[in-house]
């Protein structure tokens, strides 16, 4: 360490030069960084509508329609019209309507009007939209160009084209938002008006630095894209706070700044790579997932996490040493007070919190394990958005409209329209569209125009399409999936397979449950070894694991008892990211308790401990609430908002039980843990304060 320390200061100049350049090409990279919005790609591969995408893209031409879009006050003949100016619109690969179903030389009248209303009714025409992969933006204002303000449009294309007009914007509105809080935070904490800055922009050069590097992983989701650069900012802060108020003692020692900076870099590595160390294992978990969205976040917020811990450690040591007479020009009074005597007000809450953390912690685990999940983006309901309004106006005139699309080997006609017909009984069904159904089984495919029987038919596959009147998930939505399969599998085993927006939804939900105990597993395992080589001691990594499993249990219980349903992707992160990033407050109490410990009796200790690291605890657990409110209330992505509620809800619940929970479990099993710690040095009496409040003084 004393070379590494040498280093840096002796070559701060360069060191800040070369972050400064990183940083600002990083910060041009991530303009250019591809977002991925479509939650299902990241399914597994052996996942059935996983398989049957891949079948169908190296099949067919044209993909299954992802959009619905209405136009009113409409006649047969002007619906003809707007159909063909949607097909020649780019970005749009194909439209499907009603003449493609029925012969409209036919009286409507004389027409199944089940399968008239499912496309027009009333003087509204709905008109199903297959918009090309990449180019949603685009093509949805060429849609609103061509149906008006009074059009409607809806569908996953939709979704995802309104995901990419805010990403970017969201971002920047979170950071704005954030920034000036945490500002004011840092300011009113310190005693320097410029030394919050110094803390920014060390995590600021590391967040630019992840974003940028993100151009080497292809792609991120959008998840990780919302998600990464704010948690990065908010868990990482402290590390730059240990090392600049290790600086500030040791200066008070040590008059020659560079002398003083490589005390302060040996004195908080040790606390600072712990606590990098916690946060990077609890986040590596999510890599485990079979769900591939979860290597996605846990890659680009391990990484982040790297690149704080590597510009706390070199960037910011040679920058103060560049700058660190701001900090003494820039000096102002405290203005939170001491804290100092904080034990004593929270001394008579432990045991009644132990006692009722350990009545509830059983019925909070759960009910958190059978709470109303959902595993897609959610529903729009309440939104204001455009999106919101066209899904509700379209749901008013035609209903739900769910597509699924069956992939059976080409060859037996007759299979098919036993399959089609089966198919049309399943509750919740509304049409079912293949060659057999829509054109005739006894027609030949020669007979026809290609472009029709290439909808239905590639050289060695037939397409169906099923509709059904129901959301893309929920019970019902899920039970159509389920029967829809074992119709398909019944005739056609596994040559059949099934995709669609619910079939990859209950794919999701069969992969992120086996997961969630998987990835808890092994950042339980890997923090607990982390604590056990921090502390040496068999019971005080339990303890410490306890005190915010409990947080988490209480936290995802909530929605239980609310009556609200929560996304299952949500519910797995929080997970580990609650676990990862507020355990450090439990090891920043617990590692100054163990000292004062030493000195003095348990009670006293606990004082003592609250008086000097509850500010530190408040604040970071300020911070990281306020990252999270903000995801809450600036993001319009239904699961980041989510993470942003809980992720602000898990970090208070955390820190009120540190300071209430923890100290209890410390106080009860003080002698346990004094015999279950390697050279523990447990004070054992002679001379001892004999209240709280001697200790708080």
């Amino acid at each position: 360490m004393e070379r590494f320390s040498a280093f840096v200061t002796n070559h701060r100049g360069p060191i800040v030069g070369v972050a400064l350049v990183l940083a600002l090409l990083s910060g041009i990279a991530a303009l250019f960084v591809p977002i991925n919005y479509d939650l299902t790609s990241y399914l597994p591969e052996s996942a059935e509508s996983t398989r049957a995408l891949e079948e169908m893209d190296a099949e067919f031409d044209a993909a299954v329609p992802n959009a619905r879009v209405m136009v009113s006050g409409v006649d047969v003949e002007q619906a003809l019209a707007y159909k063909q100016q949607l097909a020649d619109a780019p970005g749009i690969e194909g439209v499907l309507w009603l003449d493609d179903v029925v012969d409209l030389g036919t009286p409507l009248e004389m027409l199944d009007p089940d399968a008239v209303g499912q496309y027009y009714r009333d003087g509204h025409a709905l008109f199903d939209v297959t918009v090309a992969a990449g180019q949603e933006t685009e093509a949805l204002q060429v849609i609103y160009d061509i149906v008006g303000e009074d059009g409607s449009a809806t569908g996953q294309a939709v979704n995802t084209a309104e995901s990419k007009a805010m990403a970017g914007g969201e971002v920047a509105n979170a950071f704005a938002i954030l920034v000036p809080l945490i500002l004011l935070i840092l300011v009113l904490s310190t005693t320097s008006w410029i030394e919050p800055v110094f803390f920014l922009l060390a995590i600021g050069v590391s967040v630019l630095l992840n974003m940028g590097t993100n151009i080497f992983l292809g792609e991120v989701s959008y998840i990780a894209f919302t998600i990464a650069p704010i948690l990065q900012l908010a868990v990482s802060l402290d590390y730059a706070i240990f090392l600049l108020h290790a600086f500030q003692r040791a200066r008070e020692e040590e008059p020659d700044a560079v002398r003083a900076m490589r005390t302060a870099m040996k004195q908080s590595f040790s606390a600072i790579a712990a606590s990098a160390a916690t946060t990077l294992f609890g986040f590596a978990a999510l890599g485990f997932m079979q769900f591939r969205i979860g290597a996605d976040l846990g890659l680009t917020l391990c990484k982040g996490i790297a690149f704080s811990f590597l510009c706390v450690v070199v960037f910011l040591p040679a920058f103060t040493l560049v700058a660190y007479k701001l900090i003494d020009k820039t000096k102002h009074r405290r203005f939170l007070p001491a804290f100092k005597g904080v034990g004593k007000v929270l001394a008579p809450l432990r045991i009644p919190v132990f006692a009722l953390v350990l009545l509830l912690v059983v019925p909070c685990f759960l009910a958190q394990a059978n709470t109303s999940f959902t595993y897609g983006m959610g529903s729009t309901e309440g939104s204001q958005t455009r999106v919101a309004r066209d899904t509700e106006a379209i749901n008013e005139a035609f209903g739900q409209s769910t597509p699924a699309v069956v992939l059976v080997p080409r060859g037996d006609i007759g299979r098919e329209l036993e399959l089609a017909e089966r198919l049309e009984q399943i509750p919740h069904v509304t049409s079912v569209l293949s060659y057999p159904t829509a054109v005739g089984a006894a027609i030949p495919t020669g007979f026809l125009d290609p472009a029709v029987t290439e909808q239905f038919y590639s050289e060695h596959d037939a397409r169906i399409v099923v509709y059904a009147d129901t959301e893309s998930e929920g019970t019902a939505a899920f039970a159509v999936v389920e029967q829809v399969r074992a119709a398909v599998h019944d005739l056609y085993g596994d040559a059949g397979l099934v995709t669609g927006m619910a079939a990859s939804l209950y794919d999701m939900k069969g992969v992120v449950t086996e997961d969630n105990q998987v990835t808890n597993l092994i950042a339980i395992a890997a923090i607990l070894l982390v604590l056990v080589l921090t502390f040496k001691s068999a019971t005080l990594p339990v303890i410490l694991i306890a005190t915010i499993e409990s947080a988490i249990f209480l936290n995802l219980a909530v929605p239980y008892f609310t009556g609200d349903s929560l996304n299952y992707l949500g519910f797995l992160v929080i997970n580990t990211v609650q676990l990862g990033a507020t355990v450090d407050y439990a090891i920043l109490f617990t590692d100054t308790y163990r000292k004062h410990r030493r000195s003095m009796p348990p009670r006293q200790a606990l004082a003592r401990t609250l008086g000097t690291s509850f500010q530190s605890i408040l604040v970071s657990a300020s911070i990281l609430t306020l990252a999270g409110l903000v995801l809450w209330l600036t993001s319009t992505n239904n699961i980041v908002s989510l993470l942003g509620l809980l992720l602000a809800r898990g970090t208070l619940l955390s820190f009120f039980l540190v300071v209430t929970f923890l100290p209890a479990a410390l106080l009860i099993f003080d002698k346990l843990i004094a015999k279950t710690t390697w050279h523990a040095g447990f004070f054992r009496g002679g001379g001892q304060l004999e209240t709280e409040k001697e200790a708080d003084a």
